[in-house]
C-alpha cells in the first residue's frame, strides 16, 4: 500500500464529498488527527477500515487504493479522443522543437513517442524525417494518430500499450514523453525510467515534462482523484543524474482547460546520454 497515494485520495475524495477531518472522522469514529496523518501520508487506515471510507466517498476500495487509475486513466481519454476536434490540437510541444535542435536526423534516427495522444507529435517527428514509433493507451487516441499521420503523409508505427507495464525492449535514439509521466505511480518510476535510460542509444535523447505538486496551488479543477500521481520538484531529474541536461527548467503557467482559470506547475527535462569514457 503506497501511504503517499492513499493519503492524496483520501484528501482529494474528501474535498470533494465538502467534508472537513473532523467531519471524515466522526463519520468513522476516528479521531480527526488520524485522518490528516492518512493524508499526508505518515500512516494509513486500519485495512477494516477501508470498505466504511469507500462508502463515505461513494468509491470503491480500489479507487481508493489507486488501483483503478490505470482503467479511469484510459476511460477518460477515451471519451475525450472520441470528438472531431483533435483534444490538444496538432501543433507540436515545444520540445519536438528541442530534440530536433539538439539531434537532427541527419542519419535515420528511431523516435519513441511515449503516451501520443492523437499523434501530433508523433507525426512531427515523421514529416522531419525519423523513424517514430508511438504508443497509447487509448484505442480512439491511436486511431485518430493514423489517420492524422495519413493525411501528412507519414508512415509511423502506432500501437496501443500502457505505460505502467510496457518495457523496451528494442534500442531508441529519443525516447519522448509529454504529460504522461503523472499518472506513474511512486514504485514504478525508478523501473521505468531505468529501462528508457538502458534502451537509448548512445549520443541519444530523453525529452520529458512532468506536473508537480506545489502547496501554494491548488488542485486543478479538472482534477481527479485516485487519475494524477504526486511528483516533488526536481524528482525528475534526480533520475537523470548520470545524463547531461540540455534542458532542464521548471515553470508555473496558467491554463483554462475546464473553462476555468487555474495554475500548473510543470518540471521539463531534456537529456542527452553520453557514451561511457
Amino acid at each position: 500500500m503506497n501511504l503517499d497515494t492513499i493519503g492524496e485520495n483520501i484528501r482529494a475524495f474528501r474535498k470533494q464529498n465538502g467534508l472537513t477531518q473532523e467531519e471524515l472522522a466522526g463519520r468513522l469514529g476516528v479521531t480527526y488527527q488520524a485522518v490528516s496523518k492518512w493524508e499526508h501520508g505518515t500512516t494509513a487506515p486500519d485495512i477494516s477500515l477501508l470498505p466504511e471510507l469507500a462508502a463515505v466517498f461513494g468509491t470503491s476500495i480500489d479507487a481508493l487504493l489507486g488501483y483503478a487509475a490505470e482503467k479511469k486513466t484510459s476511460a477518460w481519454y477515451e471519451e475525450r479522443y472520441k470528438g472531431a476536434e483533435y483534444y490538444w490540437g496538432v501543433k507540436p510541444s515545444f520540445m519536438c522543437l528541442e530534440v530536433l535542435r539538439i539531434l537532427p536526423p541527419d542519419r535515420p534516427l528511431r523516435v519513441l513517442d511515449v503516451g501520443c495522444g492523437e499523434g501530433k507529435d508523433a507525426v512531427f517527428f515523421a514529416k522531419n524525417g525519423y523513424k517514430v514509433s508511438a504508443f497509447d493507451i487509448t484505442q480512439s487516441g491511436i486511431d485518430k494518430a493514423k489517420r492524422l499521420a495519413e493525411r501528412h503523409g507519414v508512415g509511423i508505427d502506432f500501437f496501443r500499450a500502457d505505460i505502467l507495464d510496457y518495457r523496451l525492449e528494442n534500442e531508441f535514439d529519443v525516447i519522448f514523453c509529454s504529460g504522461v509521466l503523472h499518472y506513474v505511480p511512486e514504485d514504478l518510476r525508478g523501473d521505468i525510467l531505468d529501462n528508457w535510460k538502458r534502451h537509448t542509444a548512445a549520443g541519444g535523447v530523453n525529452a520529458l515534462n512532468v506536473f508537480v505538486e506545489k502547496p501554494f496551488i491548488p488542485k486543478p479543477p479538472d482534477h481527479e482523484p485516485g487519475l494524477r500521481q504526486s511528483w516533488r520538484s526536481g524528482e525528475l531529474l534526480g533520475h537523470f543524474h548520470d545524463w547531461r541536461f540540455e534542458r532542464c527548467e521548471e515553470v508555473i503557467f496558467d491554463c483554462n482547460s475546464s473553462g476555468v482559470p487555474h495554475k500548473h506547475c510543470m518540471d521539463t527535462l531534456i537529456a542527452v546520454k553520453e557514451s561511457e569514457a
